[in-house]
């Protein structure tokens, strides 16, 4: 399964109408199986006048085969939850749960206008939601005086260094820096200490970058 996943903390809001019938998507991550459920409340909590409220989520588990969920809450066995739970399947993405909000519109869409409606309104909001991945990187401490760190800081965020941490003691300020190119990051300090910066070794830290990094 893939370790791609929707960025932490944004619910993705999508909305299409399908023959006057309204069905607004909710689209988050859920670490495990409780927040899903628990998104799905609260998307109910959210709409308590709605008709259905169809749901599905894919959360990855430790050492073993995702827990795949879906619900079609009212409407004909298989035209919602499942259909939304494929799309989901075919995103690639985990630890991702969906709710398709429907509002009836008055006329019937049948079976197969269902599950494409479900479907499509899950789309809409796999469109437009932010992914991210997970990457190891290296990271070096480097002892900076108070007066060169902050000059220092800026121009390695400018060439793209991830700075971790930022900690100030009594002889001078230490830098975090994380890194997947090791050398790059040292001929950069070395260029912007003029040879007198000293990187150490400080283990390695697993960050969440964009999926289309």
């Amino acid at each position: 399964m893939s370790d791609i996943k929707p960025a932490a903390g944004v619910v993705t809001r999508t909305e299409i109408v399908v023959r006057r019938s309204r069905f607004i998507a909710l689209l988050a991550r859920a670490a495990d199986e409780e927040q899903a459920r628990e998104f799905v409340a609260g998307a109910r909590r959210e709409f308590p006048d709605a008709r259905h409220h169809c749901s599905a989520f894919v959360v990855s588990t430790t050492g073993a085969n995702p827990v795949m969920r879906s619900a079609d809450d009212g409407e004909p066995p298989g035209t919602a939850g499942m259909p939304m739970l494929d799309v989901l399947r075919a995103s690639g993405l985990c630890d991702v749960v969906a709710v398709v909000v429907r509002y009836f519109g008055g006329t019937k869409l049948g079976t197969g206008g269902l599950v494409r409606a479900y479907s499509d309104a899950v789309r809409a909001a796999l469109e437009r939601t932010p992914t991210v991945r997970a990457v190891r990187l290296s990271a070096r401490s480097l002892e900076l005086s108070h007066a060169e760190a902050a000059r220092v800081e800026a121009e390695l965020r400018a060439r793209g260094v991830e700075v971790a941490d930022v900690e100030y003691t009594g002889t001078g300020t230490q830098l975090t820096l994380l890194t997947d190119d090791v050398a790059g990051l040292y001929a950069a300090v070395q260029a912007l200490t003029s040879g007198g910066g000293e990187l150490r070794p400080a283990g390695e830290r697993v960050v969440e970058i964009s999926a289309g990094s």
